[in-house]
This record gives structure tokens, sequence and C-alpha cells, in this order.
């Protein structure tokens, strides 16, 4: 079914590829940087395009690791339940700052960029995140020591310390060519979950306008060092009302997709919580994207462990339901915490609890995974 039903909308938008924006009621989309490379505008199309279709589904460190197993070429536990990669992977360039080889899950940034680049040859899309370390404390990125980002504005005692920080990110994001020596296309989330207080960019460690000239600032910085392959991503906590997701936005100029972050907790066994929560901020996301002409997505979500075994059909598809989101990712397959002393992990690998349904979540239209990229070209 999944199969015939791409061949259809291959062939439709075969033809339709320079105006296909006339598919989506969510028309007047574009980039907020106004020099972004013909590759990153031609993907920022393909995203609102497949909005029609279904979302992509991607996952945290999916090429890097594993439950039980690292660094082990082609390798994926998306791969090893379906026989399919993600369409998203989810990768993190905390340590760039501080000229570590591994980023803060460990993994080596070459390892990283070699992974973005085959990915990307076989038609998958990368997005990054970035938690880096307080630069006002030299804490972790959850040291939300009051004020600390006042100290990397303009004039700030650590304006200078940061803008080095992003002098490396530049050269990072400029590092990422295909075979072509084109720049590849990057889904860029700094300053993840905003509304929350957990990290010192967060709520109650800033005011919104300081929140709102950091953004722009480092918007503007990575652009004046040529970096035009980053398609941005503003990404709240949870929030109850437009008003509330807003409050730190940056406007319309300076941002290509909204999105959100949540996650189902234990206390939480059957979903409804979860289901009522995500459900209510998809309604107010998505009538804030269609009046700003911005794609929405879910930008980190899951259930650590999956104890239920028909959770991908029921209580996460339920929670999406008929949304036209771009994206969601799941969180990352640590396996063994020996902290902790638990398994962690969001997405099923073989053998788990939930695999049989996850092969039926597969199988569903509108969950879209890399080989269904692949049958639609630009």
């Amino acid at each position: 079914m999944k199969k015939y039903f791409f061949n259809l909308l291959a062939t439709a938008l075969l033809g339709t590829s320079c105006s296909a924006q006339s598919i989506n009621s969510n028309t007047n989309l574009s980039l907020s940087d106004k020099k972004a490379t013909p590759e990153t505008v031609s993907l920022y199309k393909k995203l609102n395009q497949l909005t029609q279709n279904g979302y992509l589904f991607g996952h945290q460190d999916d090429l890097a690791y594993g439950v039980n197993w690292k660094y082990e070429n082609g390798r994926s536990d998306i791969k090893d339940v379906v026989g399919d990669y993600p369409a998203l992977y989810g990768w993190d360039i905390a340590g760039l700052e501080k000229d570590n080889a591994n980023n803060i899950d460990g993994i080596p940034f070459a390892k990283m960029k070699q992974y973005i680049i085959e990915s990307n040859e076989r038609g998958g899309i990368s997005t990054i995140s970035w938690h880096f370390d307080n630069p006002a404390t030299g804490k972790s990125a959850w040291d939300n020591t009051p004020n600390s980002l006042k100290t990397i504005l303009p004039g700030g005692e650590n304006h200078q310390k940061f803008t080095s920080w992003l002098d490396k990110a530049a050269n990072f994001f400029l590092s990422l060519k295909d075979k072509k020596g084109k720049n590849i296309p990057i889904l860029f989330r700094p300053y993840h979950e905003l509304s929350g207080g957990w990290f010192w960019w967060g709520k109650g460690n800033c005011t919104p306008e300081e929140f709102k000239t950091a953004w722009k600032f480092t918007f503007e910085y990575l652009q004046k060092k040529g970096v035009h392959n980053l398609i941005y991503v503003y990404n709240t906590g949870s929030f109850s009302s437009k008003e509330d997701f807003l409050t730190n936005y940056p406007g319309d100029d300076f941002a290509d997709i909204l999105s959100f972050d949540s996650y189902q907790n234990n206390n939480d066994k059957e979903g409804t919580k979860f289901i009522e929560e995500v459900q209510n901020q998809l309604k107010i996301l998505n009538e804030i994207g269609l009046e700003k002409h911005k794609l929405i997505a879910v930008a980190e979500a899951g259930y650590e462990a999956i104890p239920d075994p028909k959770w991908w059909t029921g209580t996460f598809s339920k929670a999406i339901g008929d949304y036209k989101i771009s994206y969601v990712l799941l969180w990352r397959n640590h396996g063994w915490q020996e902290k902790e002393q638990k398994m962690h992990y969001y997405a099923p690998f073989k053998g788990q609890l939930s695999e049989k349904n996850f092969i039926e979540y597969y199988n569903l239209d509108k969950t879209l995974f890399e080989k269904d990229l692949k049958k639609i070209k630009n």
C-alpha cells in the first residue's frame, strides 16, 4: 500500500516541483535566511510538500549506537526492526565549544560528520541541537544560574567567548559537504526547550528581550560567517496558549520551523495526559504555523523503555492525530546506564516489547522513513 501510494505521489510532485507550495494550504513559506543555499531552499520546500502525506520519523544518535552496540557500520536499531532507516537523524554538537574530540554523548565529531554525509547521500535529513556549557560558570547546559545568558550578549563579559563558540559551530556546519562539494542542509535547533527553566538560556534565567537578542545575534552571526545551509527550528517545552509559546519568539524573520518537546511519564501509564497535552499544544501550534506561514514539528518525544506494547499505533499516533506536522524525533537509545542501573532508550530494538507494533506504525501511510524520501525527488 505504502509503495503504491508513494509512486502516485512521486509522479504528482515531479510535475509540480517548481510550484509545489500550491498543494499546501500553508502557502508563502520562505526561509528566514535570504541567502540560503539552493539545496537548503529545496529541502524546505520538500518538507512543506511532505506534510501533505505524513510526517518524518526521526531518532537521536540513530547511526552511532543503540541498545548493546556502538559504532557498527550501517547499523541502526530502527533498521534492525523495520529494514529501513529513520527519515531524520538527530545529533548534538555540545563539546565543540571546548574543542573536544567527542560530543556530549561520547560520539566523535569526525564520526558524526561522516554519519551526516552518509545519510544525506541516501536521502536522509539531519537536525542538530546544542547543549552548550554555561559560558558564565563553565558548568554544563543544565547549570541554570540566573542571568548567565545576559553575559553572552554584545557588551557582556562572555560575548567574545561566545562568538568564538559560534565560530567553531560555523566551521562544523560549513564542513558538512556532499560529493559535489555542496553544503548539506541542516535543521538547526539552538536554545531548545527554551520555555523550561532547566537550561541556562531557559525561563527564569533571562528576560524575553535578552533571549530574543541572543537568538537574533546567533542567527545573524552565523550568516556573517557564511553559513547559509541552516533551517532554524524554534523549540519550547510545554505551553498553554499562543502567548505562552510566543513569549520569547524572535520574530518571523528569524525562524523557519516552530516546535515543542513532549515526553510521556511513568505516572501516566495509559498515556491520557500525554495525548491531551500534545493534542492541545498541536492545536495552538497549528494555528500559529498557519498564521505565520511556518512548518510545525514535535522536535523531541518518547516514552522511556516503551513499556506499552501498543504504544506506537495507540498512544503516540493518537497524540499526533491528523495535524500536518513536518517531523517527530524520538530521543536516543543510550542502552545500559550504569549510574541509574537501568536501560535507557526511546525507540524499539530487536526483541523489545513494542517491536511488532512499531512495524505496524512503520507501515502506516503517514509515517515517513528514509526509503519514502528516496521516492520523491525535488
